[in-house]
């Protein structure tokens, strides 16, 4: 992540964390002073119920995301990849794991907000930003169809300093020709299990 993203090194000291949910702490990329840093946040902004994810389509006028879309506070999550549910045939339900062929380390785009509890304490939260998805993904998320935006190396920069015409037009579906995604086992449903195993393809009786 350091190297990717061009950070100091030590900035954040993060375990790595293969089943990743809403509340945790999670590192986060942003602009600041001209530079980039890395730092902790919250994924959820202000802890509102649903606030993990920003549809794209209400970035400047949902109660969430109007205020920190207004104030350019923009940020990167960065990942190796992410799980999305596909219901099957027969009503139930599947993950697979989504990862990148040309980023091994990528990120996401997100907003960032702060709440405060009182004059010392400062809780700092970020939610992703969802797309309508690709055609890859339409098949994995066949019952939503979205898809996380996922910036390309040369949007980042755009993405966390430009003006909010650039920015949002960093914000589109990733190549699926891009992207791989597989089968991986029901474990990731309890937030309980968090090892590596988590990503591996599911493993089939047929050849």
């Amino acid at each position: 992540m350091e190297r990717e993203f061009n950070v100091a090194q030590g900035q954040v000291q993060y375990a790595a964390n293969f089943n990743t949910t809403p509340s945790q702490r999670v590192p986060a990329i942003r602009a600041s002073r001209g530079a980039t840093e890395a730092l902790l946040m919250t994924w959820g902004i202000a802890g509102k119920h649903g606030s993990f994810n920003v549809p794209v389509e209400g970035l400047a006028s949902s109660a969430t995301s109007a205020e920190p879309w207004k104030e350019s506070r923009r940020c990167i999550v960065p990942a190796l990849g992410f799980y999305e549910w596909h219901v099957n045939p027969d009503g139930s339900k599947q993950p697979y794991y989504i990862h990148l062929e040309d980023q091994d380390v990528f990120g996401f785009a997100g907003l960032w907000s702060l709440s405060r509890t009182d004059a010392n304490a400062v809780t700092e939260w970020c939610s992703l930003i969802s797309l309508p998805a690709n055609t890859l993904m339409a098949e994995v998320d066949n019952a939503n169809g979205r898809m996380p935006a996922i910036l390309r190396r040369e949007q980042r920069a755009r993405w966390l300093s430009g003006i909010p015409e650039a920015a949002g037009a960093a914000l589109s579906a990733y190549a699926d020709e891009r992207m791989v995604a597989y089968a991986v086992s029901t474990r990731i449903d309890s937030p309980l299990n968090n090892d590596e195993s988590l990503v591996e393809p599911l493993q089939t009786d047929v050849d």
